[in-house]
């Protein structure tokens, strides 16, 4: 699907206020309600906008910790690894990436005890590196419309 001008505002939009009305957003957007609705319903049927969804604060949840595990895993082990991961609820993202790591977790516990049982839990599939995240500069956002 080809993005334009209009797409995008409405896609800036709503990552940033999932739960706006119809009516603010095609007064936010400059253009008429049924023709915002069509774009919606568009982006939605595309899978452009896979989802509408909360941002919870995994602080204030009751997780303290927030740590990235690098994982190489061999081969063998990647669907058991992926399937014991879906089911552990600590695990926000699981990254299979190139380079060293297979995978790159981004994982939510309640302490630092926590996290040491969390890597104790995964270890036998393969070498972990475990880094603390300290604080977030920039947060996860939104998609951007890319540079002209």
């Amino acid at each position: 699907m080809e993005l334009d001008v209009k797409s995008w505002k409405i896609l800036q939009v709503v990552q940033r206020e999932g739960r706006i009305s119809l009516t603010d957003l095609a007064s936010r957007v400059a253009l008429s309600l049924p023709a915002t609705s069509e774009r919606l319903k568009r982006l939605e049927e595309a899978g452009v906008i896979e989802a509408y969804c909360a941002t919870v604060s995994p602080e204030k949840a009751g997780y303290g910790v927030m740590a990235l595990i690098g994982m190489t895993t061999p081969q063998p082990d990647k669907a058991r690894l992926i399937a014991q991961l879906q089911q552990m609820p600590e695990v926000l993202e699981c990254l299979h990436v190139t380079g060293q790591d297979s995978f790159i977790l981004r994982v939510v516990t309640r302490d630092i005890r926590h996290l040491e049982r969390f890597v104790g839990s995964i270890n036998h599939f393969g070498e972990t590196r475990t880094s603390i995240v300290m604080s977030a500069p920039i947060p996860l956002r939104g998609v951007e419309p890319p540079p002209l």
